[in-house]
């Protein structure tokens, strides 16, 4: 098995506490060679952690001519032109989300990948989750029938005043946590057209200028109605999931799901009646309901890593044999065409 040599630019949450950490449990795979800070002491420590060279400018890096990967973990506003700079100069990318603010951008990376022959790789873990793949599973099993509705809350209450809080340097809720929802509610949508689009923004506990509530709906012809919701100002989130069928519906987080449906061919045989109905009644019957739940396998608890191992063993098949990646740029380009039409209805004063 070859051992892949990675290159990670960023040592902040992102680029340690999601890619390090997760690299350093797959020697066999992949070996950090290198990485990029422009903070002294975090280059010290990840020398000292992973034993690599460090750089405090991400050009000293593109210097090197050993690297079969480079990670792109620079703060949002930096990912496009890191991302182009790191492609034109022959290396394979991933890039962390979100990978662009304007779908034309992602249009120009998309060509520059092709033009230069480098694999372009955005991190999207969250379409690996068990709770998001168990909800595919039921969906596309059939027994919820017709799907009319499906919506999402990735909700919470909080705070915050750090630099994903900035619109210039491409924060706000959309754009931070955003992508992970909107990239699962897009493959049951389908990613084959673009959805009507109606969006709300609000800022409510954020000391920065970007939105941190977020209201989102998708709909189009024979799709199902799309309803996500990403605020920072939701005391009491109930649900992450929550699908409406035909014959049934399910419920759910992402550690607990429940579904319910019934079986039409089980179902009284029904027929519209025009006249009033005989006495005091009302239309009323009993179907036979079939109830399942899921929980989280124990080996899935640790999310993060669940989802990090999936997607990059997928990572390192397509680098290392041609395997296609499950996380295609051309979805991804979808979801910033959302996002930037999203901006475009609720365009927000600046700081």
């Amino acid at each position: 098995m070859r051992t892949l040599q990675v290159g990670i630019i960023g040592q902040g949450r992102s680029g340690r506490n999601i890619h390090a950490q997760w690299l350093i449990h797959v020697p066999e795979k992949f070996r950090i060679a290198a990485v990029v800070d422009p903070l002294a002491d975090r280059r010290d420590r990840a020398a000292k952690e992973y034993g690599c060279d460090t750089y405090a400018d991400y050009r000293d890096l593109f210097k090197r001519n050993d690297l079969d990967l480079i990670v792109n973990a620079t703060p949002s506003h930096l990912h496009v032109p890191v991302t182009r700079e790191a492609l034109e100069t022959g290396f394979n990318v991933l890039c962390e989300k979100p990978l662009a603010r304007r779908a034309a951008d992602v249009d120009d990376l998309i060509a520059v990948s092709r033009r230069t022959g480098k694999l372009l790789a955005i991190y999207q873990q969250s379409r690996f989750a068990p709770y998001f793949e168990q909800v595919r599973k039921v969906v596309d099993s059939g027994v919820l029938g017709r799907i009319v509705m499906v919506k999402v809350a990735f909700n919470g209450f909080s705070r915050r005043w750090d630099w994903q809080t900035l619109q210039d340097m491409n924060g706000g809720n959309l754009l931070n946590t955003g992508p992970h929802p909107l990239d699962q509610a897009l493959q049951l949508f389908g990613t084959d057209q673009m959805p009507e689009v109606w969006c709300r923004f609000d800022r409510v506990n954020t000391f920065g200028d970007a939105e941190d509530h977020v209201k989102l709906l998708l709909s189009g012809k024979d799709r199902p109605t799309i309803d996500l919701e990403i605020s920072s100002c939701c005391a009491y989130p109930v649900y992450t999931y929550q699908v409406y069928g035909s014959c049934g519906g399910l419920s759910g987080n992402m550690t607990h799901i429940d579904w319910k449906y019934f079986k039409p061919e089980e179902a009284p045989p029904r027929q519209l009646i025009r006249e009033p109905l005989p006495g005091p009644s009302y239309c009323s019957e009993k179907l036979a309901w079939y109830e399942e739940s899921w929980d989280v396998p124990e080996s899935q608890k640790d999310l993060f890593n669940s989802m990090a191992a999936r997607f990059y063993d997928n990572l390192y098949d397509a680098l290392t044999t041609g395997a296609p990646l499950v996380v295609q740029p051309e979805h991804v380009r979808l979801q910033v065409a959302v996002i930037e039409e999203c901006h475009r209805q609720n365009p927000l004063s600046r700081l």
